[in-house]
């Protein structure tokens, strides 16, 4: 595999036309061997050195230029992602590089006063924002060129910079304990124990001398959360994430409080908060917190808003379509997609994507559910390196069922069989056998379509299908199963699943 290729394939549409551009940003030419090169390298069809070298060089093939070319194309390729990504940073940790840079070239000028007011600018948004190892090369600079008639009194730079090594160490240590919680999580995980979060994170917290810097530190608060979450994930655990994470940030929230250059962090906690309440089937509570993140969003967190507002949106969607409120769930999304001045990443774009094809198939307009999906004109092996494999397994479930609602069943028996060899290694682990029951009650339905209100039937879901309390049952797999009793019982679907989400007993019950 040609790794340019590989690297070029990663990007969106829209950022391959922006590198386009970039390419031809010091001189526009007609003929560019770089950008023809680019080009071919973005054709579906794979191409060996050879062809490309016949393509780019049809009357003399010319392998030194080929590869001088190949790295030319490869220098555009990381100037333009290091650029793509100082725009994207909502750390400012870009605009303190900006600022140090401009400083060291002001100083190789030989413009002194200008290069340190930027350099002290450059200390001053670094401070704010945590960043402590720029701060470590700024306070460096600062020291060498301590001799400067400009420069701030030695022995106080040489304070701070001591000062900042201890903050320093206290990252280095709590990355370190990150990494160790986040696999012994792991390690449980695969064991099948239960997660116990709050004794397998303080152990180590407690071997890195780290308790008290993360109620401190809302940074390595959210790292920890977020591994935490990652296991919950998996596990579907959701039911003993919640105390844990509200009491972490409640802590934080009372002792040391939130400041301006914590707002991404509060914002990232207060939206796990609102997760772990909707997945819990607490949809009043989510919306509550989900309030405050709109509310910190619109105050101090403007600089994060196309980040999180998309997220905002479809969780409030997802809570108002078990609240009964589909229709509203539909206008907000709609109004994200189609009327919002907001540019949504990919990920963002595919996420409203599927969303709004699951709200038009709980009320009823298949039609328009299935146009959607069609709107996402990328291959699974695409979407998977954007999204991840369970999104994809996800995507291909509701285009099943959608499928069978339109009437296409051999197309429905053709996706099970595809879903079955893409999916074969994920259907042989306990996590996914509802999965693969499910599948196999969807072909019985297709082979056998007035046996589905039988008793038979009901039986034969009631002795495949492991679910236990609706307190208990992940939200989205009560979602998939509410369709399949929706067709035993002969009722609309959005119906059926609003009673599940009243329910607090056996998701079986009749």
């Amino acid at each position: 595999m040609d790794d340019l290729k590989t690297i070029l394939e990663t990007l969106s549409e829209d950022d391959r036309k922006e590198l386009a551009a970039f390419i031809q940003r010091q001189k526009k030419k007609k003929h560019r061997k770089d950008l023809e090169l680019f080009q071919l390298l973005q054709q579906p069809r794979h191409h060996s050195p050879e062809q490309l070298i016949k393509r780019l060089y049809p009357e003399a093939p010319n392998p030194v230029a080929y590869y001088a070319l190949r790295k030319r194309l490869a220098r555009h390729l990381t100037d333009f992602i290091l650029l793509k990504r100082m725009e994207e940073d909502s750390t400012a940790a870009a605009s303190i590089m900006g600022l140090f840079s401009l400083a060291r070239y002001l100083f190789d000028a030989r413009v002194d006063r200008l290069a340190w007011t930027y350099l002290l600018k450059a200390e001053k948004l670094a401070v704010a924002n945590e960043q402590f190892d720029l701060l470590n090369t700024i306070y460096n600079l600062q020291i060498e060129k301590a001799d400067n008639e400009f420069a701030d009194d030695l022995e106080e730079i040489i304070r701070k910079r001591n000062q900042n090594k201890q903050a320093a160490d206290e990252d280095e240590r709590a990355n370190i304990a990150n990494s160790l919680i986040n696999q012994r999580l792991r390690a449980v995980r695969r064991q099948g124990r239960d997660l116990n979060f709050d004794k397998i994170i303080q152990e180590v917290l407690q071997t890195y001398n780290l308790t008290e810097a993360v109620s401190k530190r809302p940074s390595l608060l959210y790292k920890l959360m977020s591994i935490a979450r990652s296991a919950v994930l998996a596990r579907k655990d959701f039911l003993t994430f919640e105390p844990y994470v509200l009491s972490q940030y409640h802590e934080t929230e009372q002792k040391y409080g939130f400041i301006k250059a914590h707002q991404y962090y509060k914002l990232s906690l207060l939206y796990m908060i609102a997760h772990v309440f909707y997945r819990n089937k607490k949809f009043g509570e989510s919306i509550r917190y989900l309030a405050q993140l709109h509310d910190d969003l619109s105050k101090e967190g403007k600089s994060h808003y196309a980040t999180f507002y998309p997220r905002y949106i479809f969780l409030m969607v997802a809570n108002l379509v078990f609240l009964r409120c589909n229709d509203e769930a539909i206008a907000l999304m709609e109004k994200l997609l189609y009327k919002t001045s907001i540019t949504l990443s990919t990920k963002d774009q595919l996420t409203a994507q599927l969303g709004l094809s699951f709200n038009y198939f709980a009320q009823g307009s298949f039609s328009k559910a299935n146009r959607v999906l069609l709107s996402i004109k990328r291959s699974d092996k695409w979407l998977e390196s954007k999204m991840g494999r369970e999104w994809v397994l996800k995507k291909n479930m509701g285009e099943l069922i959608l499928q069978y609602e339109l009437g296409n069943e051999d197309l429905v028996l053709n996706k099970i069989r595809a879903f079955e060899r893409t999916f074969r290694d994920l259907l042989q682990e306990p996590a996914y056998r509802n999965v693969r029951q499910y599948l196999q009650l969807i072909k019985h339905m297709v082979d056998q379509p007035f046996a589905v209100e039988s008793p038979a039937f009901f039986n034969q879901v009631e002795s495949t299908l492991e679910f236990e309390t609706f307190e208990q049952t992940d939200i989205q797999a009560m979602s998939f199963y509410a369709w399949l009793k929706a067709k035993m019982l002969r009722k609309p679907y959005y119906q059926v699943l609003l009673e599940l989400a009243r329910s607090d007993g056996s998701l079986k019950q009749d």
